[in-house]
């Protein structure tokens, strides 16, 4: 299985990914900001990368169209969000229906959106956590696949907590991944998920309480 990462930032889910040593390859890495250290680490382990900067194209249909086109050329079967700090149009996200992952640092369906941390300390929840899944055009809405949870501590800030919900998403990202280059988790064209050939009707869970 050849995968494409998409990166904005410092990368360091896409590491977790790198030392994973996965069944599949990972073939290419695609930045929409050409000093994202992302891209270094990519290099540094001899993959592929494009630089396909937002800002040089009129839509974001347009911009969308370009990264397409990339994720073709390299033949990907799977495209992982880490950290890529853009919302993709509706078109590309059905282009790429069913092969394409995102990490969002909430238990989905709470929290949707950006700030997650500070409004699971603002709500007062006890626990809190990450959630791959399947990206549809409904953000952060698609069949989550694992979540794994944390007890949140009395001392806890959006520091501690963004820390502690990396550790969580350095473990989840290379695990989901692997899953779906090994055919243990797989999407079926009605939309549904199967893991383990049973289908999966709530995200698999790892605690760290």
């Amino acid at each position: 299985m050849k995968i494409a990462v998409l990166v904005s930032g410092q990368g360091s889910n896409l590491q977790a990914l790198i030392d994973a040593n996965l069944s599949g390859q990972i073939v290419g890495v695609i930045s929409n900001k050409a000093n994202a250290y992302a891209l270094q680490r990519a290099q540094t382990a001899g993959i592929q990368t494009a630089v396909i900067e937002h800002k040089d194209y009129p839509s974001r249909e347009s911009f969308d169209e370009v990264m397409h086109q990339q994720l073709l050329d390299w033949e990907i079967d799977l495209v992982v969000l880490a950290g890529f700090m853009r919302i993709l149009s509706s078109s590309f996200v059905q282009k790429w229906h069913g092969k394409m992952l995102n990490i969002h640092p909430s238990l989905l369906p709470a929290y949707k959106g950006m700030h997650t941390h500070q409004r699971v300390l603002n709500s007062g929840d006890v626990y809190h956590g990450c959630t791959v899944h399947y990206v549809t055009a409904e953000l952060d809405a698609g069949p989550a696949l694992v979540q794994c949870v944390l007890n949140v501590q009395v001392h806890d800030n959006t520091d501690t907590l963004a820390q502690r919900v990396h550790q969580l998403e350095h473990f989840a990202y290379p695990q989901v991944v692997e899953w779906i280059c090994t055919g243990t988790i797989q999407h079926l064209d009605n939309g549904s998920v199967v893991y383990r050939k049973q289908l999966l009707h709530k995200p698999i869970q790892f605690s760290q309480l």
